[in-house]
């Protein structure tokens, strides 16, 4: 994985969005390493399930940060 998408070169990008960014990217890494580098089609609906939980936790940290 490429440094520059863990540590948040911003690329024009909102905080927010640098922060989703990140946490997609975290999570796509983690998965592909509990898979073996590998994504069947059967494994996407659990791997979109865990991306959108790592977006709700960046999502809730703001709400409960403001």
């Amino acid at each position: 994985m490429d440094d520059a998408y863990v540590v948040g070169d911003p690329d024009g990008l909102s905080p927010l969005q640098t922060q989703i960014r990140d946490a997609v990217a975290r999570e796509l890494h983690a998965q592909f390493a509990l898979r073996a580098d590998r994504l069947d089609l059967a494994d996407l609906p659990e791997v979109a399930y865990q991306i959108t939980c790592r977006i709700d936790e960046v999502l809730s940290r703001r709400v409960t940060a403001s």
